[in-house]
C-alpha cells in the first residue's frame, strides 16, 4: 500500500490509565473542586460538611460520581498499585476479550462497587467520600483469575510467585475478613467485594448468551 502503515488503536486499558492518570493531576491541583463533584459521597449526605484536610465542603449524591470516584485516588501509592493492576491484568483480559467488552465489563465493575459502597454506607450510616478504581481493579482480578486460574503471578509483597487462581480466592477471602472485623478503616473493603460480585456476574451472564448463540 505504497509503504504506508495501517494506523492501529491503542488498548482500551491503557486508554483508561491515561484518563485516570489526568483526572488523578487534576485532583491534585483542583482537590477541593474535585473531592466534592467527582467523588462518591453516600445517599442523604448534608448540603454542607467539615471534611478533613480540606474543610467546609458542599456536598452531595450526583450519578455520575459511580463513575467518577473509579479516575480519583488518595495519593501516588494507591495510584500506582491499581494501575499497574490495570495494566498486568488489563491487557490480557482485553487481548482475549475484545476492546469492547473489556470497556463494558470494566465500568460495570466500577459501578457496582459503587452502588455496595452506598449500600454499605447507607446501613452503617457513614458520611464519608469513597474513591479508587479498586473495585474495577478487583473485577479484573477475578477474571484473569478464572481465565488464567493456573497462570503464575509474582506478587510485589512478598515477592513471590503464586497460581492466580489461589490468589483471588485469598485476596477475596482476605478482603472480606478486612470488610467484616471492620480491620483497615478507611478502605472500602465491601466495594471491593462489589467488584467482583459485579464482574462474576457479567461473566456469567456473557457465558449464557455466547453458549446460546452457538446452539443457533
Amino acid at each position: 500500500m505504497n509503504g504506508l502503515r495501517a494506523v492501529t488503536n491503542p488498548p482500551s486499558a491503557m486508554v483508561i490509565l491515561g484518563i485516570t492518570v489526568a483526572a488523578y493531576l487534576f485532583q491534585s491541583m483542583n482537590q477541593v473542586e474535585s473531592m466534592r463533584l467527582l467523588a462518591l459521597w453516600p445517599l442523604g449526605t448534608p448540603e454542607q460538611i467539615n471534611f478533613s484536610g480540606i474543610g467546609v465542603l458542599d456536598t452531595g449524591f450526583g450519578p455520575w460520581q459511580l463513575l467518577t470516584y473509579g479516575l480519583m485516588h488518595g495519593g501516588i501509592g494507591h495510584l500506582f498499585f491499581n494501575m499497574f493492576a490495570l495494566y498486568m491484568f488489563g491487557l490480557p483480559i482485553e487481548q482475549a476479550w475484545g476492546s469492547r467488552r473489556f470497556v463494558i465489563y470494566y465500568i460495570v465493575c466500577i459501578v457496582g462497587a459503587g452502588l455496595v459502597q452506598l449500600a454499605t454506607a447507607a446501613a452503617t450510616g457513614g458520611i464519608y467520600p469513597t474513591i479508587g478504581a479498586s473495585g474495577g481493579v478487583f473485577g479484573l482480578l477475578l477474571a484473569f483469575g478464572m481465565m488464567y486460574p493456573n497462570q503464575r503471578i509474582l506478587l510485589l509483597i512478598p515477592p513471590i510467585p503464586i497460581r492466580a487462581k489461589y490468589f483471588v480466592i485469598g485476596y477475596g477471602l482476605l478482603t472480606l475478613f478486612f470488610g467484616v472485623t471492620g480491620t483497615m478503616a478507611g478502605v472500602a473493603h465491601f466495594a471491593h467485594l462489589g467488584g467482583m460480585l459485579f464482574g462474576l456476574g457479567m461473566i456469567l451472564y456473557w457465558g449464557r448468551s455466547d453458549y446460546r448463540r452457538r446452539q443457533r
